[in-house]
């Protein structure tokens, strides 16, 4: 299992953060690679929806559930499909606004990638879950 985590600091107030990243159809818009989100079911802890993702050129479906929901803090969700993860989002007010955590521990599916590219990609994913962070400021910060 691979491990990132990052924070950002938000000039924008902690519940319009929080809107913004726990709706599943904004994924596509902040998260590199995130081509597509689907079919979402239910809103909070329960939460359903489906996902295409794109990874070292190849695309990947899965699902996720919300499997933990504090409104305006935190959210977890755990996918599952051609890649496993747990992903953690976690809001808390700021002296300039909103800090915004992510921790992300996934699954690269080594048989789609190859032992020799799997250093590649987890070096590139780690960049695009960065600019996840600055894509997520840039959208609440306009």
């Amino acid at each position: 299992m691979e491990v990132w985590k990052n924070s950002i600091v938000i000039h924008a107030p902690t519940d319009r953060v929080f809107l913004y990243v726990d709706a599943p159809m904004n994924i596509p818009e902040w998260l590199p690679g995130m081509v597509e989100v689907r079919n979402v079911i239910g809103t909070g802890a329960g939460q359903q929806y489906e996902w295409t993702y794109k990874m070292a050129g190849l695309l990947m479906r899965g699902q996720a559930v919300v499997i933990e929901h504090v409104p305006g803090q935190c959210t977890m969700h755990h996918n599952i499909g051609t890649i496993s993860a747990i992903w953690r989002c976690h809001v808390e007010p700021h002296e300039e606004g909103t800090l915004l955590a992510f921790e992300l521990e996934y699954s690269i599916p080594i048989p789609l990638v190859g032992k020799l590219a799997e250093h590649i990609v987890m070096r590139r994913n780690e960049r695009e879950f960065d600019l996840s962070l600055q894509n997520v400021k840039d959208a609440v910060e306009a």
